[in-house]
């Protein structure tokens, strides 16, 4: 479904990709792992349209989609949901959920697809009337990716999507994702939590200084020496 080919990214003199390829097949998870600074999340800027590589391909079901802009990619297939959350605090959650659809064409079958993103997150629906600001982390973490839900993607960017949690909302927010994703979602995963997100996936890459340097599926990284020495071991895990 995705394929990038020897993807560069800089900022200014600073080289944040240096010539990455990856694959996320259709209908699977895939973990994209790396200390603070590897250059996880410039991948998803740079598959996003909300960073121009320097130089590689990008191709979406087909189509080369690098140097489009976002909202094109968005309509292409493509949502994320970024680090850090950022929903809009001052609007209710029903708001945020439909802003998460603001580009689509289809906009008649809102209200089957807020009723079935409601069973999905029953809070979201006990609170839908709730200004977001006022939810717990936990329950900001299911709106944002409820709000990327919202546009129907076909591949859905998750960006560190268990940082500042607690480890039963951790639990929670990785039941959740493998759930969407036994209900079709394909879904490309930066993740803090590497044993975590290893668990869950189907295959994983891991980045350093802009490289891969490690690639296999989520059970054999895990028990990866190198892997398991960086991340995994005494308890460390990665940055963002």
């Amino acid at each position: 479904m995705l394929e990038i080919y020897d993807l560069q990214v800089s900022y200014g003199a600073i080289t944040a990709l240096d010539g990455v390829s990856l694959c996320v097949p259709k209908g699977r998870i895939v973990t994209l792992l790396g200390a603070n600074g590897s250059g996880k999340t410039s991948t998803l800027r740079a598959i996003t349209g909300l960073e121009t590589p320097r130089a590689g391909r990008i191709v979406f079901a087909g189509r080369d989609i690098q140097g489009r802009p976002t909202h094109e990619i968005i309509q292409a297939g493509i949502s994320m949901a970024p680090e850090g959350r950022r929903i809009f605090t001052n609007l209710t959650v029903y708001e945020n959920l439909l802003l998460g659809a603001y580009f689509r064409r289809d906009q008649e079958n809102l209200g089957r697809d807020l009723g079935l993103l409601y069973d999905t997150f029953p809070r979201l629906a006990e609170r839908r009337n709730q200004a977001a600001g006022t939810l717990s982390g936990g329950e900001q973490q299911m709106l944002a990716l409820g709000r990327a839900l919202m546009s129907r993607p076909q591949l859905l960017l998750l960006d560190e999507p268990s940082l500042g949690l607690a480890p039963l909302l951790v639990k929670e927010v990785f039941q959740i994702i493998t759930l969407l994703n036994q209900q079709g979602v394909t879904i490309l995963l930066v993740e803090q939590n590497a044993a975590a997100a290893l668990q869950i996936a189907h295959h994983g890459y891991v980045l350093e200084t802009g490289r891969v340097v490690l690639a296999g599926s989520g059970v054999d990284l895990l028990a990866h020496p190198r892997l398991q020495a960086a991340y995994l071991g005494a308890g460390q895990e990665t940055g963002s």
